[in-house]
This record gives C-alpha cells, sequence and structure tokens, in this order.
C-alpha cells in the first residue's frame, strides 16, 4: 500500500487572470507563494517519503517553497501534468470549464483528450510502487492530475468528474492497494 496525499499548485499568475494555462508555465502569485509556503508548514512534518511534482512551473514552484529546506526529495514528472488544451490553452478558464465534456474522448485541437491525460497520470500510477512501496507520498498537480486519483484509485467515472465543481480543500487522501 502507498498512502498518496495530493495537493493542487497554488494560485497561478493564470489563475488571477483568468485564463486555463493547460501545459504553458505560469508563475505563482504573491498570494499563491503564501499559499504554497502555508503548505509547507502543514505537510513539511507530515511523514512524507518524497513530493512528485508536475514538471509545470507553478507545480514545481509550489514544491519548492512548501519544501525548501526540507531533506525531503522533490521529483519532477511530466506525466503529473494538466490536459494539454492545444490550441485552446490560455483561453478563458469559464471556457475550459463549460466545454470540457465535449473534450473527454476528443482531443483538445492540438492537444489532448481529458481520458488520455487521466491515462498519462494513470502511467505514473502504476510506477509508482517500484520504490516506494508502503510509504507516504505527496503528488503536486492540477485538475487532471486529481481526476486522475479520484478515477484510478478512487473508481470516480470520468464523465462525472467533469460535472464537479472544483472546491478547493488542504490536501485529498489516496490509498494506492498493492
Amino acid at each position: 500500500m502507498i498512502a498518496i496525499v495530493f495537493e493542487t499548485h497554488s494560485f497561478s499568475e493564470d489563475n488571477e487572470r483568468g485564463v486555463a494555462s493547460g501545459w504553458a508555465h505560469s508563475r505563482l502569485s504573491a498570494e499563491g507563494r503564501r499559499a504554497a509556503a502555508e503548505l509547507g508548514d502543514r505537510r513539511r512534518n507530515d511523514g512524507i517519503a518524497a513530493v512528485f511534482s508536475s514538471d509545470l512551473r507553478r507545480a514545481m514552484e509550489t514544491a519548492e517553497v512548501a519544501f525548501s529546506g526540507s531533506d525531503i526529495p522533490l521529483l519532477l514528472d511530466w506525466r503529473l501534468r494538466e490536459c494539454d488544451y492545444g490550441e485552446q490553452t490560455q483561453a478563458p478558464a469559464r471556457e475550459h470549464i463549460r466545454d470540457r465534456g465535449r473534450y473527454l474522448d476528443t482531443p483538445y485541437p492540438g492537444g489532448e483528450s481529458w481520458q488520455q491525460a487521466i491515462e498519462r497520470v494513470g502511467r505514473f500510477l502504476h510506477d509508482l510502487p517500484l520504490r516506494w512501496q508502503d510509504r507516504r507520498v505527496m503528488v503536486i498537480g492540477h485538475v487532471a492530475t486529481r481526476w486522475a486519483l479520484d478515477h484510478h484509485l478512487g473508481g470516480v467515472p470520468l464523465d462525472q468528474l467533469a460535472t464537479r465543481q472544483f472546491a478547493w480543500q488542504p490536501g485529498w487522501e489516496y490509498s494506492l492497494d498493492l
């Protein structure tokens, strides 16, 4: 069994502008850096053996701020990225939320589908036991990352995930049973 603690990346400059970053890099806002420091205060002594982060700037920066000065290894993995919105990268976030049901199985033009993103994160989960069995790890990522955890570890169908409203909370807990 692997205990997984998931945290979303902190608030980014794109979040402040109301655009969906997708695979674009966006820096944390001042509010985001503050929230990342609070994440570190919450989790630094929480028995975390390793932190896995998406390699997109907003997630990496969240992990770096949260765990700066800690001995906890920080490992970047591209498979934890957000869904690739292709040509619709940095379009208004409200349009992405409204239209995401159209892209569950059909890729965004020049990008990927939500199903493809969920499968990509699933490959990360498949590899996790190779080194981290019987450990507690943190994953810092995006909507696609959390949907994949809910789908693969919680059995939630993708179409149900697409209709849920996002409600931030201080982390989600999952169990990867081997």
